[in-house]
């Protein structure tokens, strides 16, 4: 028989909820079947741990005396720029920020970067954070300068929002060329020296739920180790990908844009980090709950890492390519095991996501659940499915010929 939310919650409310996390429920449906467990089974939970590039952080300062006008001046936290081009003293970071005038965004191999995911990071950890700023003064904000220290215990709203993140499936990283690259796949040594690929596998959010049949707009999650929403379908989003018997997609599909209240989150699950030679971005904790309503939704739960397909893309040509040639297609049961065999050869394979800190929050999102701390959010939209005719376009490039058309 099929249930609701509404009755899931009723059991979470009385302590009575059933909750694996989704690399448990693999156990427990081979052990009890996939009807019986359909029946027992009340709640799914999955856990991502990886760089999240398409992220960021918004909050309000308050007004200074006399008052200041941030935008259209500039602004810069901890000498990384940020954004205010809003109103008075609404300013946003992105994660991959770097300093203007800082030599290490030269990008040399072997330095460290420090960005805008790094001020967040300690802005979360409860750092006081430099803000220095100036603007060009108006008759209601006269003031022209300031330079103050901020903390986020002080400030108005402090908001987690992503634009991208979660996404479901992706490249697997090779370089075929005879010198290394540095990339936001992180280094790849020459003639195929190494394999990278970012993903949490059976335990990440979207490839536990392919066809979003319970992840929407409005879903409640573990976010940055607080809760967070999905506030719409994130950038990119691609989800008429190919994609197997069972419904995973083997390609970059699905992305979801996520928002949180910053002050609740922890530092642990919002990691500032440094690619070498390439800059900086922010390792960002997110965890899903699946309810699972009947016997479909929990069969795709069970997937295993055995089951999920990337392809192997080189990087050392399918950037700037527009259709860059697969190389070939992997699991992540081979991936995870350290060694890959890719055409022949056997080539050692690194995460850049930390599968046992998806674990660590498919295990806490269980916690909360089991403990009557968090309920379950019915989305308000779907996501667009498969048959949408919703797909990531390429940049169409038309010269700037002065006509301003």
């Amino acid at each position: 028989m099929a249930k609701t939310i509404e009755e899931i919650n009723h059991k979470i409310r009385s302590g009575k909820a059933v909750v694996f996390t989704a690399e448990e429920i693999i156990g427990v449906v081979k052990e009890h079947g996939l009807k019986t467990a359909a029946a027992m089974v009340d709640v799914v939970t999955t856990g991502t741990f990886g760089p999240m590039c398409s992220s960021s952080a918004y909050f309000n300062i308050g007004h200074s005396k006399p008052r200041i006008k941030l935008g259209g001046g500039k602004i810069s936290l901890n000498d990384v720029p940020a954004y205010a081009g809003f109103a008075a003293v609404d300013v946003m970071i992105g994660a991959n920020a770097l300093p203007d005038d800082d030599p290490r965004n030269r990008f040399h191999p072997g330095e460290f970067n420090y960005g805008g995911g790094h001020v967040i990071e300690e802005l979360v950890a409860g750092k006081n954070i430099k803000l220095v700023a100036t603007a060009y003064g108006t008759d209601c904000y006269p003031r022209k300068k300031l330079e103050t220290w901020i903390n986020i215990k002080d400030l108005n709203e402090a908001v987690l929002f992503n634009m991208r993140n979660s996404y479901q499936n992706y490249n697997v990283a090779v370089n075929l060329s005879d010198k290394a690259i540095y990339t936001y796949m992180g280094t790849l040594k020459p003639n195929m020296g190494n394999v990278n690929y970012c993903s949490a596998g059976q335990l990440s959010p979207l490839l536990n739920d392919p066809y979003y049949k319970t992840i929407g707009i409005g879903t409640k999650i573990f976010l940055g180790g607080g809760e967070g929403f999905i506030a719409w379908q994130g950038t990119q989003f691609n989800p008429g990908v190919p994609r197997t018997e069972t419904g995973v997609p083997k390609r970059g599909s699905g992305t979801l844009a996520v928002i949180g209240d910053l002050k609740q989150m922890n530092s642990r699950y919002l990691m500032g980090t440094s690619m070498l030679g390439y800059g900086v971005t922010i390792s960002v904790g997110l965890g899903v709950p699946i309810p699972i309503l009947d016997e479909d939704i929990l069969r795709h739960t069970t997937v295993t890492d055995d089951e999920i397909f990337a392809a192997v893309i080189d990087y050392s040509g399918a950037y700037p390519n527009v259709k860059p040639d697969i190389v070939a297609e992997v699991s992540y049961g081979e991936l995870r095991t350290g060694n890959v065999m890719i055409n022949g050869r056997k080539v050692p394979s690194a995460s850049l996501s930390s599968y046992p800190r998806a674990r660590e929050i498919a295990t806490t999102l269980k916690e909360w659940i089991s403990g009557g701390k968090f309920e379950l959010t019915q989305p308000v939209a779907s996501l667009p499915g498969v048959e949408s005719g919703v797909k990531f376009k390429l940049l169409n490039e038309r010269p700037i010929n002065g006509s301003g058309g």
